[in-house]
């Protein structure tokens, strides 16, 4: 199978390598000419995961990239730049998104975006340093093709990725977006030291906010709680390098939104999401107060007023 890899970040560089250990022919597209001298001349990325190998995998620019005689197309770009990037691909192979988020001008799901070709989705808890690393792990694929999900766990399934199918897009898609976004409070709640009984808590009910949400927009409640949602919000929340989670713990600490991007050099689509998310929840009339609390501290409101508010919120049933 040729595929090209559109997007040379942490996870599309591994992912890179997934696809060249399962022996298909993988070309890893970026933006900058010297980026592809690098892995040209070096076997490595001189920018996201140095350490790892990517001998048996070419370089192109985007420009260059040879999408029109692939047989996949995954983009692993940022979610502000997915629509672009698919629009500018070449050929009709299908796409495969790596992407987690929703796009911020319109709030759509990402596989939206795709025109013209067949789309599915990669999701789950898939942190970029283990799988790079050679650790296991699992994903999730998701598509409303059949044909094309099945094909995609046959060329990626292996011993060490795991690939499980779920034919609800709408779900894995809306897991993808929304526990970044919970992962941004659970590492405040790092920040400020209130400990593993409350972080744990805000998970819980972080998850059931976004599964409240992809019940309003036609998803499974199933899909929340398994490998899309449950699985990748709590890897997401916990992980030391988790970048979300980190960026709300540097927050938390005192750093600015513009001096916590520019500490950890690399996309915190938490950040992206949140007001698209809190938007789509007005949107439907859905409740999602974590969500809401995210934002409003993003706005500008400090972090220990909101802890105040959410631990005296009126008692309920769960």
């Amino acid at each position: 199978m040729r595929a090209v890899v559109v997007g040379g970040g942490s996870w599309g560089t591994s992912f890179a390598r997934i696809l060249a250990d399962r022996g298909h022919e993988v070309t890893l597209a970026l933006r900058d000419q010297a980026d592809v001298d690098a892995i040209r001349t070096t076997g490595r990325n001189p920018r996201y995961q140095q350490e790892l190998d990517l001998a048996g995998v070419g370089a192109s620019t985007l420009a260059e990239a040879p999408s029109e005689g692939a047989d996949l197309v995954v983009v692993a770009v940022p979610s502000h730049a997915f629509g672009p990037v698919v629009g500018g691909i070449a050929g009709d192979a299908p796409v495969l998104s790596l992407t987690k988020g929703l796009d911020p001008a319109t709030g759509a799901r990402l596989s939206t975006l795709v025109r013209g070709r067949k789309v599915a989705v990669l999701t789950g808890p898939n942190m970029a340093e283990e799988v790079a690393a050679g650790l296991p792990g699992v994903s999730v694929i998701s598509s409303e093709d059949a044909e094309l999900a099945d094909n995609l766990q046959d060329w990626l399934n292996s011993r060490l990725f795991r690939i499980y199918l779920n034919d609800d897009l709408v779900g894995v898609e809306l897991c993808a977006a929304a526990k970044n976004v919970i992962a941004l409070a659970a590492g405040a709640v790092d920040g400020l030291e209130l400990g593993d009984n409350l972080k744990a808590a805000l998970i819980t009910r972080g998850l059931v906010e976004m599964a409240r949400l992809g019940e309003c927009l036609g998803a499974s409640s199933e899909t929340f709680f398994g490998l899309a949602g449950m699985g990748d919000l709590v890897v997401t929340c916990w992980h030391p390098s988790g970048r979300n989670r980190r960026a709300g713990e540097l927050m938390a600490r005192g750093r600015t939104q513009e001096e916590t991007l520019a500490e950890i050099d690399q996309t915190v689509e938490g950040l992206t999401t949140a007001p698209v998310l809190r938007e789509l929840a007005h949107r439907h009339g859905v409740e999602m107060p974590v969500t809401e609390g995210v934002c409003s501290v993003l706005d500008g409101r400090p972090l220990h007023e909101l802890a105040a508010e959410l631990m005296q919120r009126a008692p309920t049933d769960e």
